[in-house]
């Protein structure tokens, strides 16, 4: 990479101020995360639900100067595969974190079906077995396969309108939290009651909860994918990610505290939409209580879409470089789609949906952890990565994070990653089962090609990224 990078020519329009940078970066950090798992969180630390989410902002915010130092020195639609790939120059290595980031998609996308489904299933009152729930879910999947292949204009206005449905499903549950609290309906006493599984101290309650807090905060990240069509980016990137990490964060610490008032542990644990009960026992006589279970909907399935599509297009720019075969990079002659990876993430979809609803008590809990899991350890790599990259100088100024800020979100992120944090055994199994995948699609054609004498390297992280 040469050091004009600032200066080098785009083809992309540089269409995003500091205000739509903004709303890009919290409506792809809302979402999925908290609507479904608030519950799950409740349950490992009781009333103290709030400290979980508290923890994992303070954990992102650490990632997230890290992010801001290499976005602002290389500002490229590039990502961790870039930023990997500068650092270590190592080909499997840059793989194996485009192919985690890509599983992290697909994690996240199945996590989001199976909350629409039940969202879904409560809207219209129906009484569903989990059975049911999992057929809905793979629907609505096949559904987001069917969007993905039609080929779909993303727009600024398009996400603009999704990210505030998103935070006015949010904001409704803090209002009624608020109403509910200052007319005496709720017991704010629960709110710093810690209520531990019995095999687990608090400490290791707090992290096993964050572990699965963690998948509400992850989205910052894919900002640096728009750093091409920002304007200034050296200039707005830092001050508009670590507001957007502020506002979610705080958001997020108020839901989880007015959830707990509102519903004991227990109830809230227990449901599959943990902040549709809240508004119904908060606000019992008001018609939202009514309309909530599909802005839920609608905050899941964003997050679904969004997901899938940078899933498939990461498996697209991995067959593209021919780092695995290039049949899934064919594209639709009329859509203009990358249809073979399209279909080839959906039926991974499809079989972690299946897997988990079978082999699971808590779907949901297992596919947003994974999630959490894959990205940390993402996280945990970029944060090792800006330190071996202070070598590589630019000719412009740009963010610089401490570096005693990028070792303690190393280590925080690589503990989180660990079973030392509680993570559950299920999250490793799906994580390893999806790289595993990568393996067996990757290593033969690697062999092959070196027995031809190819030199087998990503030529362009920036097409994978």
């Amino acid at each position: 990479m040469s050091t004009d990078t600032a200066d080098q020519s785009t083809e992309l329009r540089r269409v995003m101020g500091p205000k739509l940078l903004l709303l890009f970066i919290v409506g792809d950090i809302l979402g999925t995360g908290v609507y479904a798992l608030t519950g799950q969180v409740a349950a490992e630390v009781g009333g103290a639900a709030w400290l979980p989410f508290l923890v994992a902002f303070v954990v992102a915010l650490l990632t997230a100067f890290s992010y801001l130092e290499l976005v602002t020195k290389y500002p490229q639609a590039a990502g961790a595969a870039l930023y990997v790939h500068k650092a270590f120059g190592v080909h499997f290595f840059t793989f194996i974190v485009a192919f985690a980031v890509m599983c992290s998609g697909i994690t996240s996308a199945s996590t989001a079906s199976q909350a629409f489904a039940s969202n879904l299933a409560l809207g219209f009152g129906w009484d569903v077995s989990k059975t049911t729930i999992m057929l809905l879910a793979l629907a609505f999947m096949a559904l987001v396969m069917a969007i993905n292949l039609r080929g779909v204009g993303e727009s600024v206005k398009a996400n603009v309108v999704l990210t505030l449905i998103e935070l006015t499903g949010l904001v409704v549950v803090i209002l009624v939290g608020i109403w509910a609290i200052g007319g005496g309906d709720a017991d704010f006493s629960r709110v710093i009651a810690f209520d531990t599984p019995k095999d687990k101290n608090v400490f290791l309650a707090v992290t096993t909860a964050t572990s699965l807090a963690f998948f509400a905060m992850v989205g910052f990240e894919d900002s640096v994918n728009m750093a091409e069509e920002c304007k200034d980016p050296p200039g707005i990137f830092p001050k508009m990610m670590l507001t957007g990490l502020g506002i979610t964060g705080l958001i997020y610490v108020l839901v989880s505290i007015c959830a707990v008032a509102l519903v004991p542990v227990g109830d809230l644990a227990a449901s599959d939409t943990p902040l549709t009960l809240v508004v119904e026992r908060g606000a019992p006589d008001i018609p939202i209580k009514d309309v909530f279970p599909f802005v839920s909907m609608v905050a899941v399935a964003n997050s679904a879409l969004i997901n899938m599509m940078m899933a498939s297009r990461l498996l697209y720019g991995m067959g593209k470089q021919g780092v695995i075969p290039r049949s899934l990079a064919k594209v639709h002659a009329k859509n203009q789609t990358p249809w073979m990876s399209i279909l080839f993430t959906t039926a991974l979809s499809f079989g972690l949906i299946a897997y988990v609803s079978f082999a699971s008590a808590d779907a949901v809990a297992v596919l947003g952890g994974t999630t959490a899991l894959l990205l940390l350890a993402v996280f945990a790599v970029v944060n090792v990565a800006v330190l071996i990259l202070r070598k590589d100088t630019v000719d412009h100024d740009h963010f610089r994070t401490h570096t005693a800020i990028a070792l303690v979100g190393a280590a925080a992120c690589l503990y989180l990653v660990t079973p030392l944090s509680g993570r559950a055994g299920e999250q490793y199994q799906v994580a390893g089962l999806l790289l595993l995948v990568g393996l067996v699609l990757s290593v033969p054609i690697y062999l092959y090609r070196r027995a031809q004498g190819e030199n087998v390297t990503i030529d362009n992280p920036d097409d994978i990224a």
